[in-house]
């Protein structure tokens, strides 16, 4: 396996900016876009529950009618493919148990091992409320949004996050109602323009004494 050297992995970070101005002539190729939606598949979250789905929007027609509904943002009509982010509203038992039943597939491993640890998650969505699973649920899409970004940079495709959406007319025009998945973020991707003022500018950061505490 080819490892990037510490170096090679800041630069990509480096090289990455929230892209603002998209060459909607150029188009992410089927080939690299599976890729990306594999990094989506292998994004890590709590108690590996995955309770996220991701719509990947190309069709232009369908990128043209979210506009209005992201303060009229071009990243989303210009970009290659619109990625929308979406949490599970809710996690009942019938969610552990799908999941538990995937992990025994996979591993091989009996349902009757899995007890004490499927009594922990359901224990633990007991205790809370709707708006608690669904702030939960969030949380986790946005781990799935820094691993999309990061992956993206890694194998040089821009990509700018957009909290700037109306999230009920996304879930309308996308078919989320009454499908228990809720529109929390979205990205778009692609590549940048060359007219793109942002792209050279210098990042804004605190230094790093400033965010990193070692003990």
């Amino acid at each position: 396996m080819d490892i990037l050297s510490p170096q090679q992995l800041i630069a990509r970070l480096e090289w990455r900016y929230a892209t603002k101005d998209f060459d909607p002539q150029q188009k992410i190729s089927s080939k690299v876009w599976d890729k990306i939606e594999e990094s989506l598949v292998l994004t890590p979250s709590s108690f590996g529950l995955q309770p996220w789905k991701f719509i990947s929007v190309t069709d232009q027609s369908t990128k043209e009618s979210l506009l209005e509904h992201s303060w009229h943002q071009r990243q989303v009509t210009d970009c290659s493919h619109m990625v929308v982010l979406c949490a599970k509203d809710n996690m009942t038992p019938a969610d552990v148990d799908a999941w538990l039943d995937q992990l025994c597939k996979v591993r091989n491993v009996s349902r009757d091992t899995l007890e004490g640890y499927a009594g922990m998650m359901t224990g633990f969505f007991a205790k809370m409320s709707a708006e608690e699973i669904s702030a939960w649920s969030k949380n986790q899409v946005y781990i799935a949004l820094g691993q999309l970004m990061a992956a993206a940079a890694v194998i040089g495709v821009d990509a700018c996050p957009m909290e700037g959406i109306v999230a009920d007319e996304y879930n309308r025009l996308l078919g989320l109602e009454g499908s228990g998945f809720s529109t929390s973020v979205g990205c778009a991707m692609g590549y940048r323009s060359m007219d793109d003022k942002y792209a050279e500018l210098p990042k804004v950061r605190y230094d790093h004494d400033h965010v990193i505490k070692n003990c």
